[in-house]
Order: C-alpha cells, then structure tokens, then sequence
C-alpha cells in the first residue's frame, strides 16, 4: 500500500464513521471507555481503527484520551467510540447528570495526558 500524503490523513479517519459526524447519541468527551470482558463477535475482523481503540481501553480512558491517544479528531472518536458501544463492544461510564459539573480529578487526568502527547 503507498504511503499516505499527510494531507490524507485528516480525510481518512471521516470516512471511517461514514461521513457522519456526530454520535448516534450525546457522549461527553470525559466519560470513561472501556473495552467488555467479552466481545460479542472475533474481534480480529474488525477495523485498525476499532482494534486499536479497543486494545486502548483495556484501562479505562476518555473520549479525549481515546481521540489523542488515536490521533483521531475528537468528532470522529466520539462517532466510533459511540458506535462500538451500540454493538457491545466498549462499555460506556456516563455516570454525571446533564447540567452537572465534570470531576476536576477527571479532567486532571485527561489534561495531564494530553500534555504528555
């Protein structure tokens, strides 16, 4: 496969989610990810993308770890991370009421990783 021009790859990953742009749902870029005990299909048939999201989340991470640690757009991690907990792959922790504050712990953490990148 050639390699990619760097312009590509800002492209690439949009069409990764089908030109979507937004979640099937609202996911807040702190909530935490993490990968389900057991997958509910092979997951060696499924995309780079999806495989390295889900060897990621072993740990729980954020959405916006997800996106940095993935170099992927936060819009487009949202949309995947999203997708892959419909099909039951990813188990979301969305624990914070709407309107409420996130945990400054929380926001520490992912502030903290973006910084290491």
């Amino acid at each position: 496969m050639p390699e990619e021009s760097a312009g590509s790859s800002l492209v690439r990953p949009y069409a990764v989610t089908g030109g979507r742009v937004k979640p099937r749902y609202d996911l807040a870029i702190e909530a935490l990810v993490s990968t389900v005990p057991h997958p509910p299909r092979d997951t060696s048939v499924l995309t780079p993308e999806y495989r390295a999201i889900m060897d990621l989340c072993r740990s729980a991470r954020s959405v916006a770890e997800v996106s940095a640690l993935c170099r992927l757009p936060l819009g487009v991690a949202r949309v995947l991370v999203a997708d892959m907990a419909l099909e039951g792959l990813l188990r979301l922790h969305q624990s914070r009421p709407s309107g409420t504050q996130p945990d400054l712990r929380l926001l520490e953490r992912v502030l903290s990783g973006l910084r290491k990148l």
